[in-house]
């Protein structure tokens, strides 16, 4: 286990052809957004976790509304960071290989960085939907910070933030091209993620069972250390993921 940024040399890419990116939070923070689950995350905070639920927006979508409208602002004046920057110049620099990018979060700095191939497990605050499971309406591309709860304009039901709340499945689409990904991995690494919510915990698990060399990139250690991660680098993505990675 490596401690130290400066004891984390870059690694040889030239070896891997399926990599696997998963990132969470951290990766984030120095973008000026808050983790979910750190010291100051936002589910420490009961009440807003308690609007993050689908029962909760069934009985009041406003609530959730006022949860997610200032995440989506806040989403939409944060930057990518210098993490975000090296996986998107990664993808693009690394001849014959294939760089995935399995994201917890709901920012869209990925792509905003330039990078192609990104699966967002838990949606996107950028995108809006309806909450009417029968409706045909798709998820739509959505910067609007509503006041009130907007209505969908084919079924009259509450429109909604495409993210996946509490309680909800991942979306199959999303989560058959995540384990579509781990399927040959060679490369797994984890960035910012407590790695600790399923269908994502299980991922290294599947990249190990591929024969992939597995890291852990993270702020803290994990506590227990899970035995499928090989290393574990600990230092501020935004610092780590440049050096080994750019």
């Amino acid at each position: 286990m490596l401690g130290a940024m400066n004891l984390a040399p870059p690694l040889d890419l030239t070896q891997y052809r399926q990599i696997v990116f998963l990132t969470g939070a951290g990766i984030s923070a120095a973008s000026g957004l808050r983790t979910y689950r750190g010291p100051d995350g936002l589910w420490k905070d009961e009440d807003v976790a308690a609007r993050a639920t689908a029962e909760a927006f069934a009985r009041d979508p406003l609530g959730a509304w006022r949860l997610f409208g200032p995440l989506r602002r806040a989403a939409q004046d944060a930057q990518p960071n210098p993490a975000h920057v090296a996986l998107a110049k990664l993808e693009q620099r690394v001849a014959g290989a294939s760089v995935t990018i399995i994201t917890q979060n709901v920012d869209g700095l990925h792509q905003r960085a330039g990078s192609r191939v990104v699966v967002e497990l838990h949606g996107s605050v950028h995108r809006t939907g309806c909450s009417n499971p029968g409706c045909a309406l798709a998820p739509f591309d959505d910067h609007d910070v509503p006041d009130a709860v907007p209505p969908c304009p084919n079924c009259g039901a509450a429109l909604r933030p495409d993210v996946v709340l509490f309680d909800e499945p991942i979306p199959g689409a999303a989560e058959w091209r995540a384990k579509r990904s781990l399927r040959d991995c060679d490369l797994f690494v984890a960035i910012g993620t407590s790695g600790t919510v399923s269908p994502a915990a299980n991922f290294v698990r599947s990249a190990e069972y591929a024969g992939a060399h597995t890291v852990l990139v993270n702020l803290e250690p994990m506590a227990p250390r899970h035995p499928a991660f090989q290393r574990e680098i600990l230092g501020r993505a935004e610092e780590i993921v440049p050096r080994i990675f750019g």
